[in-house]
């Protein structure tokens, strides 16, 4: 049987609404007995709604004020079909805590539309999480990639009869397009890609199939659910070179990007530094990546990720969707290790499905070898247990910097 969670609170149930798993608090029930005479106290749109801070994956984490006007604006369009298509049909299990940019705006947008919010415990695990699908009959889901691949190792082992789940939300970090492919194959559970930050409250980009893209065949359509997607309504989009000039939408060309609307930061809170902001007001990302012609935007890798080997530059980002969809890989994660003939190289850290099937490096870079050129393959792999991760489940890549940067291998 599988465990459960310590507790959860249903959201906006309709009346006569029951659950089927316990311990839950529903939420009428604990303002059953307030006054009907209270006041509610007036706010200005433009006052502070909540605020957030950072991960602190690359730096010190910094301060993020929400105002009411942002976060409602960020609500209705989070709801739009082309985005998260929320609607009062939907029971929705946020798999993102609340400190992590508002639990990605999912609580706003759920109320505004009318759906059935499930709001889990802490420190939820795929097992969990699994259980209250089933049992609160769950149909839409959010989470970063790494729920969704313990999630997929334990239904392709224990297979349900049924499982109501039909879209995932995915964010944090990108969703290997294997995953996706086999979520949609093994499961009929379609993936949505979407790019964001802490700045951007999160919403910014959403990965969905546009009309033209049906008469496509069935790996070009991953390919592009593979990407983040096209800038939302109110949101501005660009990659810019180094040089400064903004970079041609052609799919090929890579470029910082930078962003700005309603609900994109022009500060930080207490700051006043402009180092993250252009000279004419983008926020400068600090991902990098490309924009097709029909806007749809693919992040190659965080700037601060890049591995720059021997003058050019290798994306740890590419490289790790690429060894996760290798068949004996669990998770994978790269990071630069010091060289000192090329300055830097790739270590990738790798946890197997089963440890009693390891692989050499030559094994895994002749799989890698179609993709990649020679000089972008990784050197040297280590076999861990676990991929160390953040309070909100992105690989920690800082921590494996610190634990493989001086050690030899």
């Amino acid at each position: 049987m599988l465990p459960t969670v310590e507790a959860y609170i249903i959201l906006n149930a309709p009346k006569g609404f029951t659950t089927s798993l316990q311990p839950c608090i529903d939420y009428e029930e604990l303002i059953a007995d307030a006054p009907d005479d209270t006041e509610w106290v007036p706010v200005n749109e433009d006052d502070a709604c909540g605020m957030c801070y950072t991960s602190g994956t690359t730096g010190l984490p910094k301060g993020v004020l929400y105002s009411h006007r942002s976060t409602y604006l960020h609500a209705l369009v989070l709801s739009l079909p082309n985005c998260a298509n929320i609607s009062f049909n939907d029971r929705i299990l946020s798999g993102v805590p609340q400190f992590h940019v508002m639990a990605w705006g999912i609580p706003f947008a759920g109320i505004l539309a009318g759906a059935v919010l499930i709001m889990p415990s802490c420190h939820l695990q795929p097992a969990p999480f699994i259980d209250i699908i089933q049992k609160e009959q769950v149909n839409k889901a959010n989470g970063v990639p790494t729920i969704w691949l313990g999630i997929y190792a334990i239904l392709k082992s224990n297979p349900p009869a049924s499982f109501p789940l039909k879209e995932i939300l995915v964010g944090g970090a990108s969703m290997p397009a294997s995953l996706i492919e086999n979520f949609e194959k093994d499961f009929c559970i379609k993936s949505l890609h979407a790019w964001g930050m802490t700045e951007t409250s999160p919403l910014a980009t959403a990965c969905r199939l546009q009309p033209q893209h049906e008469l496509l065949n069935h790996n070009e359509k991953i390919k592009i659910q593979a990407m983040q997607g096209q800038q939302i309504p109110c949101v501005e989009m660009r990659a810019v070179l180094d040089d400064g000039t903004v970079a041609p939408r052609d799919g090929i060309t890579s470029g910082e990007i930078q962003v700005k609307g309603p609900w994109v930061i022009d500060s930080y809170f207490k700051s006043n530094s402009r180092e993250n902001f252009s000279e004419d007001g983008w926020f400068k990302t600090g991902d990098v990546g490309k924009i097709n012609g029909e806007g749809y935007m693919q992040i190659t890798d965080r700037a601060k990720d890049l591995i720059k080997s021997g003058g050019e530059w290798i994306s740890s980002v590419a490289l790790e969707v690429a060894i996760m969809a290798y068949p004996k890989v669990k998770e994978a994660t790269v990071i630069a290790i010091p060289d000192p003939l090329w300055t830097e190289r790739p270590l990738a850290a790798i946890v197997l499905k089963d440890p009693n099937e390891p692989f050499s490096i030559e094994e895994l870079n002749h799989f890698l070898s179609s993709s990649f050129a020679k000089y972008q393959l990784p050197d040297k792999i280590v076999f861990i247990e676990e991929i160390p991760k953040t309070s909100v489940g992105k690989f920690n890549k800082k921590e494996l910097r610190r634990l493989y940067s001086e050690r030899k291998l």
